[in-house]
């Protein structure tokens, strides 16, 4: 069979929650269609030394599987994909996945109410179509002039080439954003010199990570609502840190402490000067490490403060005039967030794909629904995106939302279900509206958030209570519906 009532696309945890959630309402006529040949998504894809979670475990997980045997307090890369590959058997899903099936283009047909998806394995179609792609997925690799003539080894940290060995290398990392803070440290005692290429200074926190003890475990999964009260205490930690960023003034408080693990790991007052940021903490994604700043101390590190301008030879160029000659180019330069590749690939009934609406400024209606892509949902969507809190937090709301949708447009044979456009500018002119108070906008950087046309287009400038409860919540109202079934 190629023809479904709803199609995912996507194994990763996005994916994998919407299936999940799909099959619990009663919906059987699904499948998930993945490109790899295995399940995970970003856990899937990013095996770079030390990735871990930075969000605390008991938050980095489905609310209705629940994981008492995590060995640490923030989660490793095998063991959340081993989470999600566990949670996925245990729902009965991995059957309901298609590997090897990489979306080219996806249309909608208005004749017919369906979208019809060219693939790598062929046609498919369904009347509903999710969007698990999600924005932490395809890398992003800077421009660099002369990067095609390097003679070395070169590859995003996503992408990490394990069968090449670092050992005594001369390693240029470009790149200091969420993942750089967790594989520089893993390198640094292997490679024989590591240049540093960092365009601007990051806020690090201490992470307040620690081995759980096996008897901990054990009375997690002998009682869970201990386990229950754990999420509640972690969530309400991190929603007091989320009060900051809607409070910007709180957070420069906060900043002593990143001032402090600073210069307690870091004594020389040039390389301290180079790594102290001109910015407000959480106006750019927040960092956590313990052993970060302590690992650019190292004899064999050199920090160039500098963005790259250019790579001739061998060399590696710094904007500043700074060069280093390398044997390797790691980048950590993180991934196309706002110009997600599945929004070049998925049209409308006239043939304008969702960039062409969008124009370098995605919207949607509750980050899940747009305007003239009717049965079509993007999970962990734009406007939606906090820097405090977990994404499995930003999911489940969305998957209320959209299985609400989707269960109701089966059961009451509607042909298709659109937001109004009305609707999708008023949220979107709300989430505006609200930003400019925030630390993302008032912070004084210039982060992914930012599209670019200059507009946030990533951040969610409200509490995540109130995501959860106002994108969670479906309102037929708020929505055109096609009431005639097509005919199959």
């Amino acid at each position: 069979m190629r023809d479904f009532d709803v199609l995912v696309i996507g194994a990763g945890a996005s994916g994998l929650g919407a299936a999940i959630r799909l099959g619990q309402a009663g919906v059987d006529d699904l499948a998930v269609l993945e490109k790899a040949a295995d399940l995970g998504g970003t856990w899937r894809d990013n095996t770079y030394p030390g990735c871990a979670c930075d969000v605390p475990s008991a938050l980095y997980s489905y609310s209705f599987a629940p994981n008492p045997g995590w060995t640490r307090a923030f989660a490793g890369q095998a063991e959340i994909r081993a989470y999600l590959r566990d949670t996925a058997e245990r729902f009965g899903v991995t059957g309901k996945i298609r590997y090897g099936v990489e979306v080219t283009r996806a249309r909608w047909n208005a004749v017919d109410a369906r979208w019809e998806l060219e693939t790598t394995q062929g046609p498919y179609s369904a009347r509903i179509l999710v969007a698990g792609t999600g924005p932490w997925h395809e890398p992003k690799i800077p421009g660099l002039p002369g990067l095609d003539g390097f003679p070395g080894e070169v590859f995003h940290s996503s992408r990490w080439n394990h069968g090449y060995d670092l050992t005594g290398k001369r390693v240029a990392v470009v790149g200091t954003g969420a993942s750089a803070v967790q594989f520089v440290p893993e390198i640094v005692p292997r490679v024989g010199r590591l240049h540093l290429f960092q365009r601007t200074a990051q806020w690090v926190l201490p992470k307040p990570d620690h081995h759980v003890p096996g008897v901990e475990r054990f009375l997690l999964r002998r009682f869970p609502a201990l386990q229950r009260a754990l999420r509640s205490a972690e969530y309400g930690a991190m929603e007091t840190l989320g009060f900051g960023f809607r409070h910007p003034w709180l957070l420069r408080q906060v900043q002593k402490i990143g001032l402090a693990h600073l210069r307690l790991a870091v004594r020389d007052p040039a390389l301290r000067a180079a790594l102290t940021p001109d910015y407000t903490l959480g106006c750019k994604r927040l960092l956590m490490s313990n052993t970060y700043y302590r690992s650019l101390t190292s004899s064999t590190v050199d920090v160039h403060p500098t963005a790259v301008r250019a790579v001739e030879g061998n060399r590696v160029l710094g904007a500043d005039g700074s060069s280093a000659e390398v044997d390797a180019i790691i980048f950590g330069t993180g991934f196309h967030i706002l110009d997600m590749p599945v929004s070049a690939r998925v049209f409308d009934a006239d043939g304008r794909s969702l960039d062409d609406h969008w124009q370098g400024s995605p919207q949607a209606y509750a980050g899940t629904t747009v305007a003239g892509f009717p049965n079509l949902y993007l999970l962990l969507g734009p406007s939606l995106g906090t820097g405090h809190s977990s994404a499995f937090m930003i999911l489940e709301a969305q998957l209320r939302h959209t299985v609400a949708a989707v269960t109701r447009t089966l059961r009451s044979g509607w042909a298709s279900l659109s937001v109004r456009p009305e609707a999708q500018a008023a949220f979107n002119a709300q989430v505006q509206a609200a930003l400019p108070g925030t630390v993302y906008q008032s912070g004084g950087c210039f982060s992914y958030y930012t599209d670019v046309n200059g507009r946030n287009s990533f951040s969610w400038p409200f509490s995540t209570g109130r995501l959860r409860s106002q994108v969670g919540a479906f309102d037929e109202a708020d929505y055109e519906i096609g009431r005639i079934h097509a005919v199959r």
